[in-house]
């Protein structure tokens, strides 16, 4: 009975440890940066004001101090460690990089109309008389003329051999404007060529797509379905509509038989306030069953699916990746603990407690953690920082050309992830450390 006390309280003080660790993460993965500078402003003061703080203040700085000795086994953990924070850094930077180009998109000063129950301008369509009387709603900015700053636009899906030499085709999304269109996004600049003339099989294709598919150059003749198109110019606008086509709208409409009908209605609002009132008379026009939002709610939404998909993804390789890690931490920070046993004994029976020596082997953990950490974001920001991607795939309609974004909260993320592994890494060889009878710690080698 006497022999099953200690280890039922060694199992207990295991399952509290394992609780306290549970917990730290859990706080950990929600703590903003600000928040960690005043835990380590804390963990300053403490460890100047305190005996026990300027006794793991000591321990830190000898553990420190013998590295060099160790230059190889710590070297495990900050190559380790920044491989996983590269790995989800770069990851998470997609899903940046998307929900950035969407949102560059839309603003809270024009609003989109489609067919009611539409998820998306592909699945909808508007009559023309619809179209007019959206035209008509109360709220809609107009032009110098007096013209409502109303864009109806067709949006189709068309095929082209894709520009990486695979033979394979891509789809486009090709989209049917008229002049209101380039009144209502400014944004959009022709940087090649002209743009198209109303009445013609012209297109101008934006830089995100010619970019990805073959023969988007102008002058250059494509095959839009059974119909051939001149490419007569290239835009930007520094958004998704960037991965476009544009041509006039009536010439689409007719060659994808389409009729009068289009997909969406684009206006510009008098301001950002106005759109309640527009959105209401909209839905008090018996003759209408249509939704309308704001292009930056609607762009926003588009991005959430791939967004989330990409965080998810991230997180799962991400924390496969740092279990690997954290057994390398483990394994290094045993043998490191195992091979200053006697130091650390020594210092125990001289006076230093436990709390200390936890504290400092923690510490010279974390500390190679946040190395790897950021040697694995300063990876992630030279390599993939500004890099294009693309969603094309075969079977998908349209695509959308983008640049991952390695941001600071991004960034961030990958550190904390790294004081994690550094933290769960760091935290059972210094329990061991602390826990070890010092006549036995003295005999070990």
């Amino acid at each position: 009975m006497a022999r099953r006390r200690p280890r039922l309280r060694r199992a207990l003080a295991n399952v509290g440890l394992l609780l306290l660790l549970a917990a730290s993460l859990a706080v950990w993965v929600r703590l903003p940066w600000y928040g960690a500078i005043a835990l380590a402003v804390l963990l300053a003061l403490w460890m100047t004001l305190f005996r026990r703080g300027r006794q793991a203040a000591s321990v830190t700085a000898v553990g420190i101090s013998t590295l060099r000795d160790r230059l190889s086994s710590s070297a495990v953990i900050v190559v380790g460690i920044a491989g996983v924070v590269a790995v989800l850094v770069s990851l998470l930077a997609m899903g940046v990089g998307y929900r950035e180009t969407l949102s560059k998109s839309g603003s809270a000063d024009t609003a989109v109309v489609m067919r009611g129950g539409s998820a998306s301008e592909v699945s909808s369509v508007l009559d023309h008389a619809s179209v007019t009387a959206i035209a008509e709603a109360p709220g809609i900015a107009r032009d110098a003329a007096g013209k409502p700053i109303a864009s109806p636009e067709l949006v189709v899906a068309a095929n082209l051999p894709l520009k990486d030499g695979s033979g394979d085709d891509g789809s486009v999304q090709v989209r049917g404007v008229g002049d209101e269109a380039w009144t209502l996004r400014p944004e959009v600049k022709i940087i090649a060529g002209r743009k198209f003339k109303p009445g013609l099989r012209e297109l101008v294709a934006g830089k995100g797509a010619q970019r990805q598919f073959a023969g988007l150059e102008p002058g250059h003749e494509i095959k839009l379905g059974s119909q051939t198109w001149t490419v007569v110019g290239i835009f930007d606008s520094g958004n998704a509509l960037g991965s476009e086509l544009w041509g006039d709208a009536d010439i689409i409409a007719s060659a994808y038989r389409r009729g009068s009908s289009r997909t969406s209605v684009f206006v510009r609002l008098t301001d950002a306030t106005a759109f309640g009132a527009f959105k209401a008379a909209l839905a008090g026009d018996p003759r209408l069953q249509v939704d309308a939002d704001t292009t930056l709610n609607y762009f926003s939404k588009q991005s959430e699916g791939f967004t989330k998909a990409i965080s998810i993804i991230g997180m799962i390789v991400g924390g496969i990746m740092g279990i690997g890690a954290v057994f390398g931490a483990l394994n290094t920070m045993f043998a490191a603990v195992a091979s200053r046993a006697r130091e650390i004994a020594t210092l125990r029976a001289i006076g230093f407690r436990g709390p200390p020596v936890v504290v400092a082997v923690m510490l010279e953990t974390m500390l190679l953690a946040a190395l790897g950490g950021l040697l694995g974001g300063l990876l992630a920001w030279a390599l993939f920082n500004g890099y294009s991607a693309s969603t094309l795939t075969q079977g998908t309609v349209g695509s959308l050309n983008f640049q991952l974004r390695v941001t600071p909260a991004l960034l961030w993320t990958g550190l904390k992830w790294a004081l994690a592994i550094g933290f769960i890494g760091g935290l059972f060889p210094a329990v061991r450390a602390a826990r070890l009878p010092v006549t036995t710690a003295l005999r070990e080698s």
